[in-house]
Formats: C-alpha cells, structure tokens, sequence
C-alpha cells in the first residue's frame, strides 16, 4: 500500500470522527449550518441570501415571542397557554401607538421622527403586556402552581377573555398597521435588495438574546432564580424572595411576548384579536424544537423555523404548511429531548 493511500484511510475516520463529534456535541449549530448549505446547493446565492436574512428576521421575532414562554415554562415550570394572548395584546398596543398618539411621527419621512413612534410603540407594548401579566399571574397563575392540568385549563380560560377583551377595546375587525417609512422599502448589500425592517429585526432578535443570556448566567438576580428553581427553600433561608422573583420572570415573559407581537404587527402590516393563537403554533414548535427550558435552544429553534419556513415556501409552496411540523417531528426522531437538552435554563 502506497503512502497516499495510508494517509487517506488514516485521514477518513478523523474526519468522521470529527463530523460525529460535532454533530453530537453542537447539534444546533450542525442543523442550521447543514439546511442553509442545502438550500444554497438548491438555488442561486442571491436569491438564497434573501431569503436567508428574510428567514432570519422572521426566526428573531419568533423568538422574542417564544423566549417569554421558555422564561416561565423553563424557570417556573408554568404551561401558559394563553401567551398567545398577550402577542396579541402587545401588537394592538403597538399598533395604538403608531396609529393614533404618534401617527405624524410615523407617516413622516424622517428617520429620527419615525423611530420617536415605534420605540414608544415597543415601549408601550411592553409596559401593557407587563401589567397585564402582573394581573394575570396574580390572578389565574398563583393558585395552580405545580399542576400542569389546571394551569392548562384555567389559561386556556384566561385567554379566550384577553381576546374578548381586546375585541371590546379594538373592535373585532382587522385593522392594517402601516409600517414607518425609514423601516420600508430595502437597502442593497453587495448588489443585494435586503428588507430594512428585516435587518432591524434581526439586530433586535440578537440584542435581546445576548441580554436574556447575560442576565440568566451572569447577574446575581438570575444566579438567585436559577438557585431558587433547584432549592427554594435554601434560597429563602437566605433572606431572598423567591416569590418575587418568580413574579418578575412572568411579568418579563409576557413583556417579551408583547414586544414580539408589536414587532409581528409592523411586519405583517394587519393585525387581529386572534393573531397570537395563530402564532401559538410556531411559537409551540421553536421551545419543543429548541428544547424546553432553554433559551439558546429556543434561538437557534426560532431561526431554524424561519428559515426552513422561507426556503421551503420559495421551492415548494405546497409543502410550506407542514414545513415547520414535519421539521419538528424529524428532529425530535433525532433528538426527542430537543437540539438543547436543558429543562431548566
């Protein structure tokens, strides 16, 4: 045997063995690096970079409106089936803000004017999502903790009267939500048309990643939640309230999921009472596909969906319904504890 040929088949199973390794190890990474390749494979690299960033976008509000979910499921082992509603009530916040206290701001065609709308649109779509899952928690979530049924049964409840709610408030009609002119129309990138309000989805998808990163693993307010989930009773001996704490993972779970609905209605440009259940879907989706629990799972769980939602829509439409489902059920005959096998964050 020649030397050439001693080297290939020595070479052959390192590189297997790396492959394995890192698909074993950073199954998240693998899977995502792997469809990208493969839709790049399927069409040309302009088309695909569109749809890539587009797909991207969409995965980055997917995950502002699931991260609230995985908060409250993840550290309070709360199933809050009526997140649906606070997306809801988050866009028809926004949407009031654009549309009525600030409508001069948001038609005009400045970029500093038209931000002076949609950051207190943002602002005020957390604050309302905030105060009302302080009531709602108070209310509906506090007398059934640690029984997964009866949270099921009684946010299910819960839900149906925020959407009546909202249709008392804002009627039941479908309202459009014109988006800002400076987050209109598309910057060019290499000779590339790419979405404004896209990037700037992205940008914001990221920031709030890092953030909710930084404060769980690194602060000492998610040091004591983590703490608190494994040992409350230590915790408190401690002096500190776990009841608070857990109070406040809540309240910023809902802010999140109004946040993402704010962020949904600029995108879609029309809004509904029931937009949030429709949404619901994916948002169930991105924290299985993730893993439950986990935030970094359910990021790279939310690309996963925006992406595999794009690429499958521009090869085959017909196929673009069962795309994120038929996605999830393949990774979890893969992995059925999700890509992130993290219960708790």
């Amino acid at each position: 045997m020649s030397t050439l040929e001693q080297s290939v088949e020595t070479a052959s199973p390192q590189w297997r063995t790396v492959f394995q390794r890192f698909r074993d190890q950073h199954p998240h990474w693998f899977l995502l690096l792997a469809m990208m390749l493969v839709a790049l494979l399927m069409m040309d690299f302009s088309t695909w970079l569109v749809l890539t960033v587009s797909g991207a976008a969409m995965g980055a509000m997917l995950f502002l409106m699931a991260s609230g979910m995985t908060l409250t499921f993840g550290l309070m082992n709360v199933l809050n089936l009526a997140h649906g509603a606070f997306i809801s009530l988050g866009a028809y916040a926004g949407a009031t803000v654009l549309l009525f206290w600030l409508n001069d701001q948001a038609a005009a065609s400045s970029l500093w004017l038209n931000l002076a709308s949609v950051v207190p649109a943002l602002v005020f779509a957390l604050l309302v999502a905030s105060v009302m899952g302080l009531v709602f928690e108070k209310l509906v979530i506090k007398p059934v903790y640690g029984d997964h049924l009866k949270q099921i049964l009684v946010t299910v409840g819960g839900s149906i009267i925020l959407m009546q709610l909202i249709e008392v408030v804002w009627g039941g009609n479908e309202i459009p939500v014109p988006r800002p002119e400076a987050f209109s129309g598309a910057v060019v990138i290499a000779g590339i048309a790419v979405e404004k309000y896209r990037l700037l989805a992205v940008v914001l998808g990221l920031l709030v990643y890092g953030l909710m990163t930084w404060i769980i693993e690194r602060t000492r307010v998610g040091i004591l939640i983590r703490a608190g989930v494994e040992d409350r009773e230590m915790v408190e001996v401690q002096g500190y309230h776990v009841r608070l704490l857990f109070l406040g993972v809540f309240v910023a779970g809902s802010a999140l999921a109004g946040l993402g609905g704010a962020m949904w209605a600029m995108y879609e440009e029309l809004i509904t009472a029931h937009m949030g259940d429709e949404l619901m879907i994916s948002v169930v989706v991105v924290i299985i596909l993730g893993g439950l629990g986990s935030v970094k799972g359910c990021f790279f769980g939310a690309i996963l969906v925006g992406l595999i939602n794009l690429y499958v829509g521009f090869l085959e439409p017909r196929l673009a319904a069962v795309a994120t489902v038929g996605l999830m059920v393949a990774v979890l005959m893969w992995r059925p504890q999700g890509l992130i096998p993290v219960i708790r964050v």
